[in-house]
């Protein structure tokens, strides 16, 4: 299971979002620094509005959505990579998550203290990009002496490593992220094996007052991140009202679209997170539906047809035969398999299938 790491300096709502993200209570969300310690871990929905359709086509009661992980880590201070606040452990559970998410602070509200003073959200970016760019240059900096060492025997894979590395350090000197650096994709790649924080994918969310929600381009503190990422190209904005969300989770359904109605607000923000989530972790889902369940199964982007069906199981992988696909829209517009068939929509794929987002599948499989 892949894991996305709520991030962010103290008091900025990150304990009140997974509340939120998780339909819980279980993270403390109190108005002082480091009322999170020890991560909080939630499993999480993904909201897909394909499901519905699928489950009145398939004529069954039970959905089985795709889920993600979220873990709730303890507030950052500057100085982390130095051990300041709670820096070690901040680090080492940010090093076991596969992408972040950093809440930033755009809301003002002297009620809560905000420990850096005043609300600056490009600051606060700045620090959490800062120690982690330092603690990812004392590490590469440690095992580029460890692999020098091995190189001078003249070792290959240790002389290439030291290249990478001697490459990397340069960047991350120059206050380059890896995974916005000037490496190739290839490069990246084979950094995977040094553990970088920086190489992590990274999404941002502007946590937002309730007024705020309905027009964020007038939040200043907004278009001042936005600004910034479309400056710097350091990956996605969403935006959210961690309070708003966080009281939602008390309410049925029909009584939070009405509140979000009255609000002036068409859609949650925390859908659209979670999914921007999923998807900066690599992930797309396919279908399966029949009588007993319409259920989305995750996969990553570039995975083909035989390791796709191993994800419901070996055995479907093992003895792959050939699978039957439609795209969720051609069933859409079909309206049934049955014209599917008729339109050539429905079809026949190999071993070398890519399997796309929205693919419905039945495996065909001996064993």
């Amino acid at each position: 299971m892949l894991r996305v790491g709520i991030v962010g300096l103290p008091n900025v709502g990150k304990s009140t979002l997974f509340n939120a993200l998780t339909r819980t209570y279980k993270a403390a969300a109190e108005n002082y620094p480091f009322c999170t310690i020890e991560p909080n871990v939630g499993m999480v929905e993904v909201p897909d509005g394909r499901l519905e359709p699928l489950r009145k086509m398939a004529k069954t009661e039970k959905v089985v959505p795709a889920v993600i992980e979220f873990v709730d880590i303890a507030g950052l201070v500057a100085g982390a990579s130095r051990g300041e606040g709670l820096g070690n452990q901040f680090l080492a559970h940010i090093r076991e998550v596969d992408a972040i998410l950093q809440i930033v602070r755009c809301f003002e509200d002297e009620s809560i203290v905000h420990t850096m003073g005043v609300v600056d959200p490009l600051r606060d970016i700045g620090i959490i990009r800062t120690e982690l760019l330092l603690a990812d240059l004392q590490s590469a900096e440690g095992q580029l002496e460890k692999w020098r060492k091995r190189a001078r025997s003249g070792e290959k894979e240790a002389v290439e490593q030291v290249g990478l590395l001697e490459k990397i350090c340069a960047q991350l000197d120059q206050g380059k992220a890896v995974g916005t650096s000037a490496l190739s994709a290839e490069e990246r790649a084979q950094a995977e094996v040094f553990h970088l924080l920086s190489s992590k994918p990274m999404l941002l969310a502007c946590n937002v007052a309730e007024g705020d929600l309905s027009d964020p381009s007038a939040n200043p503190h907004v278009a001042q991140v936005g600004r910034h990422l479309r400056e710097e190209d350091e990956g996605e904005l969403c935006v959210v009202s961690a309070r708003i969300e966080q009281e939602l989770t008390a309410l049925s359904p029909e009584d939070a679209r009405t509140y979000l109605e009255a609000i002036g607000v068409g859609d949650s923000g925390v859908a659209q997170l979670i999914q921007k989530s999923y998807a900066l972790l690599g992930l797309a889902s396919y279908f399966t539906a029949g009588e007993k369940e319409v259920h989305a199964w995750t996969f990553r982007w570039g995975m083909k047809a035989p390791a796709c069906a191993g994800l419901i199981h070996g055995d479907f992988e093992r003895g792959f035969i050939r699978a039957e696909v439609i795209g969720y829209e051609d069933l859409r517009r079909a309206g049934s398999v049955a014209r599917a068939r008729e339109l050539g929509t429905y079809r026949l794929e190999g071993k070398d299938y890519e399997v796309r987002d929205g693919d419905i599948l039945v495996f065909r499989f001996n064993v």
